[in-house]
């Protein structure tokens, strides 16, 4: 890899983390990220050679998909922001921290753009008393975010995991000591209340995959940071699919 920082004079606020190297971006040259770009990623002939590029244009900072197949996800620091970014698109880079996730194949990638005078300030996700978790506008129940972290687990204990690596539904209901029945019917209410929130590739259809959702939903999951590692201890508690605290009657959606 050849950082440029060290071919380019000028200083700039921003910079681009991947696997503990840092790489300094200039604004008077855009940086490539691909196969074989200034950031090379890994030599996977499912990634393009030109996948993605950091420009400044007109005052901003910009992250734009050059390539003509593979989406990224994007994700401010804490979750709350959220974005697909597909080929031909772009976006602009306004937070201080942008995590960057996207598959090629079967592996998992992500790196960080950071900057230093960001144009917005993030905010958290925010937990409640009676056991639910609110991500955005998405409120899940204990037993729906157990379901998530099942899912999650893999990823969550090992960085730079594949997609691959995310369990089958009847391995995570397992994991989670439930009949695979109730896990289906959970997993099919979380895709519909984050389908309907706009994420998307998780709604079922003729060719949807089950495979393919179940890695979306992990692939959101952990850019929102709505499961992290040190929740993984959760699992592992016999009273952690009971709510925290009374709760009221649950809706359709929450049985």
């Amino acid at each position: 890899m050849t950082d440029v920082s060290t071919t380019e004079t000028t200083t700039t606020d921003a910079s681009v983390e991947y696997c503990g190297e840092w790489f300094t971006l200039n604004k008077n040259k855009p940086f490539d990220i691909g196969r074989d770009a200034d950031l090379d990623i890994d030599d996977n002939q499912y990634l393009h050679r030109r996948f993605l590029q950091i420009a400044y244009i007109d005052g901003l900072w910009w992250l734009i998909n050059v390539g003509s197949r593979l989406s990224a996800s994007i994700s401010d620091a804490t979750g709350s922001m959220q974005a697909w970014l597909a080929p031909g698109a772009r976006l602009p880079v306004v937070f201080g921290l942008t995590s960057v996730v996207f598959t090629a194949g079967p592996t998992t990638y992500e790196f960080v753009v950071h900057t230093s005078t960001p144009a917005f300030v993030d905010s958290k996700p925010v937990s409640s008393s009676d056991g639910t978790t609110t991500v955005g506008a998405v409120t899940f129940t204990r037993s729906q975010w157990l379901l998530i972290l099942a899912l999650s687990e893999p990823m969550l204990k090992r960085e730079g995991t594949g997609t691959s690596e995310i369990p089958s539904s009847a391995a995570a209901a397992e994991r989670l000591g439930w009949v695979l029945s109730r896990f289906n019917r959970k997993l099919d209410n979380v895709c519909d209340k984050l389908s309907r929130q706009g994420v998307d590739g998780l709604r079922g259809g003729v060719g949807a995959l089950a495979t393919n959702r179940r890695a979306r939903l992990v692939e959101y999951a952990v850019l929102s940071r709505l499961v992290t590692p040190a929740d993984l201890p959760a699992l592992d508690d016999d009273t952690a699919d009971t709510p925290q605290a009374p709760a009221a009657t649950p809706s359709k959606d929450a049985r």
